[in-house]
């Protein structure tokens, strides 16, 4: 049974974690790591880990790396930018670590992404596209369980 002081100060962890979920969502292209969200939010980056996979099922790490490959994925779609050039564009400071993240991710390197996709969604609506394409992060836990 909690106490009414849990209570609250369990939903004052909530709201800071939504609002680290939607710094991330709103600064995915800047230098962010788990010390510098855990500052944000006034709490240190174990406690910010546990209580963010706790919340929303993956770590704050993790949860940044896929918003970085689902805008990696439309900045590919979109054709006009290298590889190398969405790496850079999404936050990504290693084009090996972008790379390796997002063919864990969508199942494929960014170059073979960027040839299949303008194939595979052309003549879908966009919002259609957006969602066909979102990354999942259960597709790693599905492919590894198989493997």
């Amino acid at each position: 049974m909690s106490t009414r002081p849990d209570a609250a100060r369990h939903l004052r962890d909530l709201a800071l974690l939504r609002r680290v979920r939607d710094r991330i969502d709103r600064e995915y292209a800047q230098p962010l790591d788990v010390e510098a969200l855990a500052r944000g939010a006034h709490m240190s980056a174990g406690h910010l880990s546990r209580e963010f996979r706790a919340a929303y099922g993956e770590s704050p790490y993790g949860y940044l790396m896929t918003r970085r490959i689902e805008r990696a994925m439309a900045l590919l779609r979109r054709g006009d930018l290298s590889v190398t050039d969405v790496c850079f564009a999404v936050g990504c400071q290693s084009l090996g670590t972008f790379s390796t993240r997002f063919t864990q991710l969508v199942g494929m390197p960014p170059s073979a992404y960027r040839r299949e996709a303008a194939r595979a969604t052309a003549g879908m609506p966009s919002c259609v596209v957006k969602q066909v394409t979102r990354p999942i992060r259960n597709r790693e836990a599905t492919v590894q369980a198989r493997g």
